[in-house]
C-alpha cells in the first residue's frame, strides 16, 4: 500500500503545494540497433513515442532512461539531447526503458484548477443543501481523497485504493498546515508553501500512515 501524492489547493483553485512519491513504472525495456525503428518526439519536458508501437511499447509512452540511466527532461544524464543522441549510430546498440510519463508542473497546475471547478460543480449538483463537494474519486489503480477546510483550502491525497487511514491523515495534514505554515510569519495566505518544517512533518505523517495504516478512526 502507498500514498502517491499530496496536493494543497487554495480557494481560487491554485496549486500551492505538491509532494510526489510516485515513480513512473517501467512498462517496457528494449535494446535497439541503428536505425531506431520507432518515432520519438519532444513534448513539454519529455520524450514521447509518437509512432511504431511494438513489444509493449505504446504511443504516448515516455522514454524514462537510456542504458539504465534516468533522463533529465529531454536530455541524458550528461546533458545530451535525447533525439540527437539517438540519431548517432556510434551510440548503438542502446537500451531504452519506456513507461507512462510523469506529470509536468504545468499539467499539475491545470489539473488542480480543473478539480477545483469539478468540486464546485459537484456541490451545486448535489440534491442535498450544503453539500461538502467531492470527497473521493475511485479508479481501479488509485483513490483521490479531498478535504476542504472552512476557509476553502483543499487538501488532496492520491493513494493506493487499499490504503486505510486517509480521512484521519487529511485532518492531520490540516493540523500541520495550521502549525507550520499559517503560524510562519514569513508565509502569505494563498501563496505557495515553502517551509522546511511543513515538509518534514508532512513526510513523517505519511510514513506513519503507510506503516500503521491509520492515525485513528476513519478510512
Amino acid at each position: 500500500m502507498a500514498i502517491f501524492s499530496v496536493y494543497v489547493v487554495n480557494k481560487a483553485g491554485g496549486l500551492i503545494y505538491q509532494y510526489d512519491s510516485y515513480t513512473p513504472r517501467a512498462e517496457a525495456e528494449k535494446t535497439f540497433s541503428f536505425p531506431l525503428d520507432i518515432v520519438l518526439k519532444a513534448h513539454d519536458e519529455r520524450i514521447l513515442v509518437s509512432f511504431g508501437q511494438r513489444d509493449g511499447i505504446r504511443v504516448g509512452h515516455a522514454v524514462l532512461s537510456i542504458n539504465g540511466v534516468d533522463l533529465n527532461g529531454r536530455c541524458t544524464a550528461d546533458g545530451k539531447d535525447v533525439i540527437e543522441y539517438l540519431k548517432d549510430p556510434v551510440n548503438y546498440p542502446v537500451s531504452i526503458r519506456f513507461g507512462r510519463p510523469r506529470l509536468t508542473s504545468n499539467e499539475k497546475l491545470m489539473l488542480a484548477s480543473m478539480f477545483h471547478s469539478l468540486f464546485a460543480i459537484g456541490s451545486q449538483l448535489s440534491p442535498e443543501v450544503g453539500s461538502s463537494g467531492i470527497e473521493m474519486l475511485e479508479t481501479d489503480t488509485f483513490k483521490l481523497h479531498c478535504y476542504q477546510t472552512l476557509t476553502g483550502i483543499k487538501f488532496i491525497i492520491l493513494a493506493d485504493p487499499r490504503q486505510t487511514g486517509i480521512d484521519s491523515l487529511l485532518r492531520k495534514i490540516y493540523e500541520i498546515y495550521s502549525d507550520f505554515a499559517l503560524k510562519n510569519p514569513f508565509y502569505s495566505l494563498e501563496m505557495p508553501i515553502r517551509c522546511e518544517l511543513f515538509d518534514q512533518n508532512l513526510k513523517l505523517a505519511l510514513e506513519v500512515v503507510e506503516k500503521a495504516g491509520t492515525f485513528g478512526p476513519g478510512s
